[in-house]
């Protein structure tokens, strides 16, 4: 499956035989993101720009997967470390190009490969393991030394062209658009930046390229005329959909390669049997996975790891981070963060799930509900305008409206554990560490402080007295007072 394709329950990937290696170039600075944050670790659809490409990569298989590092090298290498374990990083100390970068990745290989190396940019997030598995066949079936991942785009101005031998297809140069001829600038196919290498002859040839030129940089692309004057062959493979091959530069490229991106993410989704009823308003990452049957509605975000199951309805206006939703739920109006939605279960309208609320069978959260840490048994019900903190609710209970349960005393947090078919009043509170018995009632008001038995009736509210004159002696010639007058024909007090 392919690292910027929706995962839908039912697809697959097959297996593909592994490549020597894939270099990932991600040493830039990317001065035109003006931000403090490295270019390669933007984010777009749940991953950086350079976790698109090392995921991309990995369905290759390679034996080694090396990403080139140099500008705020300990931040690139440490999202690396924690997101996208076993891959090796070199470092680039000064930024001689990119022939140099290629250099430095096969410097901390050891040993120079033997099959072919794909080199990648670090910042093409839209490329995907298909494209590049693409290459790496064409590349094999052709006997190339070198291969040229290109496009054909719609407009070329700026690309270096693609000049082929009409007769054999083979690539004969890269022309630069600055150094091309008219009938050269008629090309549409263009250079991308991505390569498939022999691997001996890529180490040999990268040790002839000179620094003889206006940046006195290493360029890789000096590889492919060193190799086709020593008689070997390059070739091309034409992308697919020349969108993959986009670089980003700047916050306005991030933004359309992110719009790009969830449209693919959408579609995908689409054509595997979601419903997304208004596709330009919905937002995938690239990590949501769904089964067929699920419905998404207007406003809805899918972010991380959430999981959207059969039958399940989400949205509009709600926002998912790494909660899975079970078949057949309904969540309307909702933001949540880590949480399980039990099959069937009802959330919203205006709900806030938070980390490790865990919804049973048939459960609902209501309107104005807010959870956290709590697991909610089957068929329960949390209807309306109430906190429900650190607390285990059994099966078919009811908790009234208003209902706190005051799980924090300043310095820590205490558990509340309601039984099963209870039936709580409302403006209720649960004063933890308290347990409500199996079959127990609560009365509406109550400020419950002690363990409740199970079967019993917990009141727990001061006495109500009715002081009846007040108002007319307290407040006189007020409109309640007036009221109160005409509702009685009484004129107590007022002497």
């Amino acid at each position: 499956m392919s690292a910027n394709r929706p995962q839908v329950l039912g697809s697959a990937r097959t297996g593909e035989a592994p490549l020597a290696a894939v270099v990932v170039l991600a040493a830039g600075e990317g001065t035109r993101m003006k931000s403090k944050t490295p270019k390669v670790l933007h984010e777009i659809a749940g991953r950086s720009l350079v976790g698109h490409v090392v995921s991309a990569a990995r369905e290759l298989e390679p034996e080694h997967l090396v990403v080139v590092v140099g500008h705020a090298r300990e931040l690139v290498k440490g999202h690396l470390e924690e997101h996208y374990a076993g891959t090796r990083t070199a470092v680039q100390e000064e930024q001689n190009g990119t022939g140099h970068a290629v250099r430095m990745a096969l410097e901390e290989l050891g040993q120079t490969p033997e099959g072919t190396v794909v080199v990648v940019c670090g910042d093409t997030p839209l490329l995907s393991g298909e494209t590049l598995r693409a290459l790496a066949d064409t590349h094999a079936a052709d006997g190339n030394a070198v291969t040229v991942l290109s496009a054909e785009v719609p407009d070329s101005t700026g690309y270096g062209r693609i000049v082929r031998d009409p007769a054999t297809g083979a690539v004969t140069e890269i022309v630069e658009h600055k150094d091309a001829s008219d009938e050269q600038r008629a090309i549409r196919e263009i250079n991308s930046g991505v390569f498939a290498f022999d691997g001996q002859l890529l180490a040999d040839a990268l040790g002839k390229v000179r620094t003889d030129n206006s940046q006195g940089e290493e360029y890789l692309t000096d590889v492919l005329s060193i190799l086709r004057e020593a008689g070997h062959r390059v070739g091309a493979s034409v992308a697919v959909d020349h969108r993959e091959i986009l670089g980003i530069n700047n916050r306005v490229q991030l933004a359309e390669a992110r719009a790009l991106l969830n449209r693919r993410l959408i579609e995908g989704a689409m054509l595997a049997g979601v419903t997304v009823v208004d596709p330009a308003s919905v937002f995938v990452d690239v990590t949501v996975t769904f089964e067929p049957d699920a419905v998404l509605l207007p406003g809805t975000q899918l972010l991380g790891a959430t999981h959207i199951g059969e039958d399940a309805v989400v949205g509009p206006n709600t926002r998912l981070k790494d909660t899975r939703v079970e078949k057949g739920a309904r969540v309307d109006n909702t933001v949540a963060d880590s949480a399980v939605i039990g099959e069937s279960a009802s959330v919203g309208p205006f709900a806030y799930l938070r980390p490790g609320t865990n919804l049973g069978r048939k459960s609902k959260a209501g309107t104005y509900v807010e959870m956290k840490n709590a697991t909610v048994g089957e068929g329960t019900k949390v209807p309306h305008l109430s906190y429900v903190g650190d607390a285990t609710i059994g099966d078919y209970s009811n908790i009234g409206a208003a209902s706190v349960f005051v799980n924090y005393d300043g310095e820590a947090k205490h558990h509340t554990t309601i039984g099963s078919h209870c039936r709580t009043g409302s403006d209720n509170m649960f004063v933890a560490p308290i347990t409500i018995g199996d079959g127990a009632y609560t009365a509406a008001g109550s400020v419950i402080t002690k363990d409740v038995p199970a079967g019993s009736l917990a009141v727990a509210r001061g006495q109500q007295r009715n002081i009846e004159g007040w108002v007319a002696r307290k407040r006189p010639g007020s409109a309640a007072a007036q009221a109160a007058q005409a509702a009685t024909g009484d004129s107590a007090g007022e002497s």
